[in-house]
């Protein structure tokens, strides 16, 4: 065994493999992307901001079950919620602590109404710390900003779920 060894070392094979390696990458067509001016395509899979959704009528569709705050591991979604006059459930409060969430995406496969979805945004940032946290009003506009493009790639995701 420390004889084989020894060969390669005396040889170096394994200098002349990682050299071989090398050269076939070197010989390849570079993929270089010069990134703010070309823009790599999207998969409609992608997980970026979240935006909360809104129904035809323009009615918010979370019904407050709290199950994004239940299954978040990051524990950053906060909801408050109270009774309407109709029985019905809404939300007063809302919040995503940007900083603490890992865009795993177990808040929009829990949510039973497709309230909460991940939208293809990966370009935005916070200037102050106050603008970590995402108020109900941010998320809601953030998903009238961006619904028709977010309900198209819901639609190109479908066949997978």
């Amino acid at each position: 065994m420390k004889i084989i060894q020894l060969i390669k070392k005396l040889t170096l094979i394994d200098f002349i493999k990682g050299f071989i390696v090398t050269l076939k990458a070197f010989f390849r067509r570079k993929v270089t992307v010069q990134y703010p001016e070309v823009k790599t395509p999207l998969s409609p899979r992608f997980r970026g901001k979240l935006a909360l959704m809104r129904y035809d009528n323009g009615e918010e569709r979370c019904i407050a079950c709290k199950l994004c705050s239940a299954v978040c591991p990051a524990q950053a979604i906060t909801i408050e919620s109270e009774e309407r006059t109709d029985g019905s459930r809404r939300t007063v409060k809302f919040d995503i602590d940007a900083f603490k969430c890992i865009y795993c995406g177990f808040c929009e496969e829990a949510c039973p109404v497709d309230s909460i979805v991940e939208t293809n945004i990966f370009e935005y940032h916070m200037t102050e710390n106050q603008q970590r946290i995402q108020t109900k009003e941010m998320l809601l506009a953030t998903g009238d900003q961006y619904r028709d493009q977010t309900i198209e790639n819901k639609k190109k995701d479908s066949r997978y779920r």
